[in-house]
């Protein structure tokens, strides 16, 4: 029998699994409220973005990190929907907009107001004095230090990040 080599100890909180973890729960809760009207995390996504300006399918893949396939199937939804539309570009008669209509509009005003609310949930969470610190610090970190993934020998699984 060999004797097992103790544990390597810990000397800083586990950074990866806390964000991880946090950012996990955030997500199911996310999925869960805006369920109640119908609507995914991509769908939101989608509507509030192409609100914005004019987009086409490809830019706003990028912005809510989404494969091509994703957000095929995510745009569908949106036509099936009545909540947005594939359009000829104003700018570039080859390229393909998404357009949100009107009733995709409404939607998208009532999806961002539980998107904040949820998120306004989870500060909450905090005293209301370290809420805008946290905001800052974390805006810091994913503005910053945390902002480009660095190329490794096989990717690592990335969740979506925008919405």
């Amino acid at each position: 029998m060999t004797a097992m080599t103790p544990a390597p100890t810990r000397t800083r909180p586990d950074l990866s699994y806390l964000l991880d973890h946090t950012s996990h729960v955030l997500r199911t809760r996310m999925a869960a409220a805006l369920a109640e009207i119908g609507l995914t995390a991509r769908m939101h996504c989608v509507l509030v973005h192409a609100l914005e300006e004019e987009r086409t399918q490809n830019q706003l893949a990028e912005i809510g990190d989404m494969d091509k396939t994703t957000m095929v199937v995510t745009v569908d939804a949106l036509e099936k929907a009545g909540l947005a539309e594939r359009r000829p570009s104003s700018t570039d008669r080859r390229a393909r907009i998404i357009a949100v209509t009107k009733a995709g509009a409404k939607v998208a005003a009532r999806s961002q107001a539980i998107v904040d609310g949820v998120h306004e949930e989870a500060i909450a969470a905090f005293p209301p004095e370290d809420r805008e610190m946290f905001l800052r610090l974390i805006t810091h970190l994913a503005a910053g230090h945390l902002s480009t993934p660095v190329p490794g020998p096989s990717p690592a699984r990335r969740p979506r990040q925008r919405g």
